[in-house]
C-alpha cells in the first residue's frame, strides 16, 4: 500500500494505492492521523482511485477518519472510488456520512 499526502488550502488529500487490508491499514492510519494532528484541515479528501483491493479495514479506516474530522469540525470525503469498490462502501452506510 502506497499513501501519498498532500496538504493545501485547508485540505488534506490522501492518494491511496494498492490494497487496504489489515496489515495496510494501521500504517495508513498512523500517517493520516499524524497529518490531521499537524496541519488541522477542514477538509480530509480520501482519493480511492489506485486502491486495487479493499475489506472492511478499509471501511474501518474511513469511519475512524470521520470521526477524527468531526471532533475537529471538519468533513470528509471520498473521490475517485472504482466500481469494484462502490458496492462495499455504499453497503457500509460511509457514503450517507461523507461529502
Amino acid at each position: 500500500m502506497n499513501v501519498k499526502l498532500t496538504f493545501e488550502k485547508n485540505t488534506l488529500t490522501v492518494q491511496l494505492s494498492g490494497e487496504i487490508d489489515h496489515h495496510s491499514a494501521r500504517g495508513i492510519r498512523q500517517a493520516v492521523d499524524a497529518d490531521i494532528e499537524k496541519y488541522r484541515p477542514k477538509t480530509l479528501v480520501l482519493d480511492f482511485g489506485r486502491v486495487k483491493f479493499m475489506d472492511s479495514s478499509g471501511i474501518g479506516l474511513i469511519m475512524g477518519r470521520y470521526r477524527m474530522m468531526k471532533i475537529a469540525g471538519g468533513v470528509v470525503r471520498i473521490d475517485h472510488v472504482p466500481q469494484h469498490l462502490e458496492r462495499l462502501i455504499a453497503l457500509s452506510g460511509v457514503r450517507q456520512i461523507t461529502e
